[in-house]
């Protein structure tokens, strides 16, 4: 692809300064850049990389001092970040072209929208619907009676379950599982496991019991709003009875497991190896840091933050910072952390002191 600079700052909506009839076919790091690519020098701690590469043209922080930098044009970008995402969306090129590839297995019955691209060995299941230029992938899976939105992007070897319903511009991303069954089971008599928490592991085991667990069966599929995006690797399994929902926004990171019945709110984030136990409902625009663990039927209000390795085992209001295994309030758990780091010198003191 090939954008002119002025192109750039428009689709940034941030500012130009400089020639903006520079040219550039891509982005890079500033001392790898070469002259036609956009260097991505967003704070001051890139200045001296900047002259170890041949940018012309580069994202830069307010107030840098570009000429000075050997550059010939640059966009200005008060938040880093943001930026980035604007100028990913513009360079990351469209993977597929429209139409059905000659290997792709499409049932008769499903209805495929205008634009929408079926890669090689893809399958359509029966009754399915497909959105407007949706792109489903190589090897992809779209079972029996999913309705997909608009502008979907279902990557290779993803896998949608009967029933899944999805809004418009759904992202999945490599190998990930929507709609799979829930992990249910029960046995004939109650189950040891079924008596453990009221008994406090103090109970007997009965030997005479059927151990066999027997299946319940997923029948509420999943339902997820608009824009959500599911990582490589997630698995997101099928309700009971009622679907598993996502909320408008919702973004789910690579290998982060979501239980049946799960209800998760609008513009949550969820990162790398989070584990959600069935039943669990998280509220609007929370945020759970990788491996974090949720115990079954547990409510996270709205606005939550869940630190990286916290093990939740009892509700969070809305708002909440939590931290630590079991999660309480960060502040708490930041107290409890130094003083256990104080722990073994207040143990010799008080050994000292008994000696003397």
């Amino acid at each position: 692809m090939d954008y002119t600079l002025s192109d750039i700052a428009t689709a940034l909506e941030a500012e130009l300064q400089g020639d903006g009839n520079l040219r550039v076919t891509g982005a890079a790091e500033p001392g790898m850049a070469g002259e036609g690519d956009l260097a991505l020098a967003m704070s001051p701690k890139w200045a001296d990389a900047l002259g170890q590469g041949r940018a012309r043209a580069a994202l830069v922080w307010p107030g840098a001092d570009w000429r000075a930098m050997g550059l010939e044009g640059v966009v200005i970008a008060p938040r880093g970040r943001l930026a980035m995402a604007r100028l990913t969306r513009l360079l990351d090129a469209p993977e597929a072209e429209t139409g059905i590839h000659p290997s792709a297995v499409v049932d008769p019955s499903a209805k495929i929208g205008a634009g929408v691209s079926i890669g090689p060995l893809a399958v359509i299941g029966a009754g399915a619907v497909i959105g407007a230029n949706a792109r489903i992938m190589a090897q992809a899976s779209i079972g029996p009676g999913v309705r997909l939105g608009a502008d979907a992007l279902i990557h290779s070897g993803a896998r949608l379950g009967r029933g899944v319903v999805a809004g418009d511009r759904l992202i999945v991303q490599p190998n990930a599982v929507i709609g799979g069954d829930g992990f249910s089971f029960v046995t004939e008599d109650a189950s040891h496991v079924e008596t453990a928490r009221a008994e406090l592991g103090q109970g007997t085991v009965s030997e005479d019991s059927d151990p066999t667990w027997h299946r319940i069966h997923s029948l509420g599929s999943v339902v997820l709003g608009d824009d959500v995006e599911i990582g490589a690797c997630a698995t997101v399994d099928a309700g009971t009875i009622r679907p598993t929902r996502i909320g408008h926004g919702t973004k789910i990171d690579n290998l982060v497991q979501v239980g049946h019945n799960c209800v998760i709110g609008d513009h949550c984030l969820l990162c790398g190896h989070v584990g959600l136990a069935g039943s669990v409902t998280i509220g609007d625009r929370s945020v759970l840091g990788g491996k974090v663990g949720v115990s079954d039927n547990l409510t996270i209000g709205a606005d939550v933050v869940l630190t990286g390795g916290s093990i939740v085992l009892s509700n969070v209001p809305a708002g909440r910072v939590m931290m630590g295994y079991p999660a309480t309030k960060i502040d708490t758990q930041v107290e409890s952390y130094k003083a256990l780091r104080r722990l073994p010198r207040l143990m010799r003191d008080l050994a000292a002191s008994r000696k003397g």
